[in-house]
């Protein structure tokens, strides 16, 4: 999206001519790229996955937990990054362009000193992974794969930090541009450094690390080429607002922050609630992994949405117009709610045919009795045998995903919003309280002191408890934004949020 030299507003202005502010034009002109962009990373990790199940059972086996423990410790840091959106998006908007550079490089400085530290936990991988107790292969593997990831934290922190200032400002088809191409050098290097082709030896689950790493290192080298552009370096002066600004920093932290903690939050009560469906049973386990990568279909569109939202409210807020702001939300959720309904009706009446790969692949599989019961790897172990019982119950946790995620969309749509005002700090409580008092805590009860019941029941009781939770934020996000508090708040400087003066 090029901007001309002479150009005085902010980059939203470019989607402007194209639409009503506060339209669907304006809307899916943001929306569409960061929906695409949103699949091209979650295609990422599925060309992961699918490698390493060619690899071996033990190595996927290995991929989940070991990648799990490395995004729950790099999500704090990651949430406070990329909460530089919001700042982008409330400078851009209130004319500042000068203050967005620099609250850009305090996310960067911020991204390189996380990433730096983010390598010590390689050192004690043996030790975690040797607690998790895991058989002794596996757990090989798991600290082989983790270790590697370690090392690749900083550019993954960076080329996050870096998207802010292309995402914040409207800019979101080079945001789609970078993340697909980091996706297609993450694919062939992936499928060559864990087979091994011509010089490149066979280095199977480090491979797959490192070829990831080599994707973010090459993620961020796009974006620093993408500021040597004419808007970043003559509007913005992106590379002489270099200096660390106490102030900007401080607000990162204050915003940020809180975005970190409620990410790592949900991430660590999701993990707990997989655990302990891993409980049930073998099967149980192996359809909720399913039926939530099934729930995926429909959720990667509506945080693209979502991220539209964020960016739309960002920007009318540093204006001072957040009535268009909330023109924006509205027609946001209509978006993302349409979307979940669709894939609900999906859901309910067409199940078989989103199974029917799941069948293909457990009809051609031999399973591997010594598999270790993660997710992924139950769900690859399931046989030609157990599938049709597996498929019955994949079906009906389906019902419950159609159920809820009308209200996932809520919660999607209108957290968007009221974060990217800077209500942080109650969003971080309320994901604490509703992600442990209704999903997990529940769900521990259950398991322990019902299980005199069948295995149907303690996963059906489960899922119940799942919806209650994600129906219950939809509600609460929904609620906090009509009380309409989010209107007067902002993550800038109150004397520059709403000036009408150029830096």
């Amino acid at each position: 999206m090029a901007l001309s030299a002479d150009h005085s507003s902010s980059d939203l202005s470019d989607l402007q001519v194209k639409g009503v502010p506060g339209g669907y034009r304006e809307l899916l002109a943001i929306a569409v790229p960061m929906i695409l962009s949103s699949g091209t990373q979650s295609l990422m990790h599925v060309i992961d996955r699918i490698y390493l199940t060619w690899y071996s059972e033990a190595a996927v086996a290995a991929a989940l937990p070991a990648g799990i423990l490395f995004w729950a410790g790099l999500s704090l840091p990651f949430g406070v990054v990329s909460y530089a959106n919001a700042f982008v998006a409330q400078y851009d908007g209130a004319k500042q362009p000068g203050r967005a550079a620099s609250c850009v490089w305090q996310a960067v400085y911020f991204a390189v000193a996380c990433g730096l530290l983010l390598i010590i936990p390689a050192y004690w991988s043996e030790s975690l992974f040797r607690i998790v107790g895991h058989e002794s292969t596996v757990q090989r593997l798991e600290v082989e794969y983790f270790s590697w990831l370690c090392m690749g934290a900083a550019p993954a922190l960076l080329a996050g930090a870096l998207s802010c200032f292309f995402s914040g400002r409207g800019q979101t088809r080079l945001v789609l541009l970078v993340n697909a191409s980091s996706m297609l050098m993450n694919g062939v290097l992936d499928y060559a450094m864990v087979f091994g082709w011509g010089p490149i030896p066979q280095m199977g689950m480090a491979g797959a690390a490192i070829a990831t790493n080599i994707a973010n290192v090459f993620a961020a080298i796009c974006y620093l080429l993408l500021l040597t552009r004419h808007d970043a370096r003559v509007k913005y002066s992106f590379w002489k607002h270099w200096r660390l600004d106490k102030v900007l920093m401080f607000d990162l932290f204050k915003f940020g922050g809180p975005s970190g903690l409620q990410m790592f939050l949900d991430v660590a009560g999701f993990t707990a609630f997989m655990m302990m469906i891993g409980w049930i049973g073998q099967r149980e386990l192996a359809a909720t992994n399913i039926a939530f990568n099934l729930n995926t279909l429909a959720f990667i569109p509506v945080i693209g949405v979502g991220i539209a939202v964020s960016t739309l409210v960002g920007q009318r807020i540093g204006e001072g117009r957040p009535d268009i702001a909330e023109k924006s939300v509205r027609k946001g959720f209509v978006l993302a709610g349409g979307i979940m309904i669709a894939f609900g009706a999906i859901y309910v009446l067409a199940p078989q045919v989103l199974l029917a790969p799941y069948e293909y692949g457990a009809n051609s599989h031999v399973a591997d009795p010594t598999a270790v019961a993660s997710a992924i790897a139950v769900e690859n172990s399931v046989t030609k045998g157990n599938f049709a019982e597996v498929r019955a119950v994949v079906i009906v946790l389906l019902r419950f995903v159609a159920i809820y995620s009308f209200f996932d969309a809520m919660a999607i749509i209108f957290g968007s919003a009221i974060r990217a005002a800077g209500d942080t700090v109650f969003s971080m409580i309320v994901t604490f309280l509703c992600a442990w008092g209704l999903l997990v805590l529940p769900t521990y009860l259950t398991w322990t002191f019902v299980q005199e019941n069948r295995a149907e029941n303690l996963l059906f009781w489960s899922w119940i408890w799942c919806s209650v939770y994600v129906m219950t934020l939809g509600f609460i996000y929904f609620f906090r934004f009509q009380g309409g508090r989010w209107k007067t708040m902002s993550v800038i400087e109150p004397e520059s949020a709403f000036s009408d003066a150029t830096a």
